[in-house]
């Protein structure tokens, strides 16, 4: 039998927000995430432990692309700010769609494409609902555009897209 985590304090939330940043900026996402899971166990709606936590998930995509989209889309719900879902709605589709362009187990061009799509997609969303001067979900979305533009191999399948098992 695993033992159980333990608790965090309260008073250690702050600290630990700061933790999870600092593990995800040195590549340990595994850890990130786990700091972020104590977090929301004591704090269950806070917002920055929840994207902290989507970023985290996202961060392993390489890894586990299909168990880890669905685990960050099922935080999006979560998320109280209907331009933050928005946003990182197209943040988990475009990381997914990279995480399948570097690998050889899936036909790149399709999945990619419908995944950068898909961001983009998102993004629109995000931006029509933006707080004035937030550019983010431009950005973004000219980031999909020119990974499109710069391989020309990346279309949809002329028989309409696939969904095959991501694992």
């Amino acid at each position: 039998m695993s033992p159980a985590p333990r608790p965090i304090s309260p008073e250690g939330v702050a600290a630990a927000l700061a933790k999870a940043e600092r593990y995800r900026l040195i590549n340990d996402p595994t850890s990130a995430e786990s700091i972020c899971l104590d977090i929301l166990a004591i704090e269950p709606a806070n917002q920055q432990a929840l994207v902290t936590l989507l970023l985290a998930i996202t961060d392993q995509f390489a890894q586990s692309p299909g168990a880890g989209a669905q685990r960050a889309r099922e935080l999006l719900p979560r998320l109280a700010d209907p331009y933050r879902k928005a946003y990182y709605a197209g943040i988990v589709s475009e990381r997914l769609a990279k995480a399948q362009l570097g690998s050889p187990k899936f036909r790149l061009g399709d999945l990619a494409y419908h995944g950068l799509r898909d961001a983009m997609d998102w993004y629109e969303k995000a931006e029509a609902i933006r707080p004035p001067g937030n550019d983010e979900a431009i950005l973004r979305w000219n980031s999909c555009a020119r990974l499109l533009e710069r391989h020309p191999e990346l279309a949809p399948r002329e028989d309409g897209p696939v969904d095959p098992d991501l694992e």
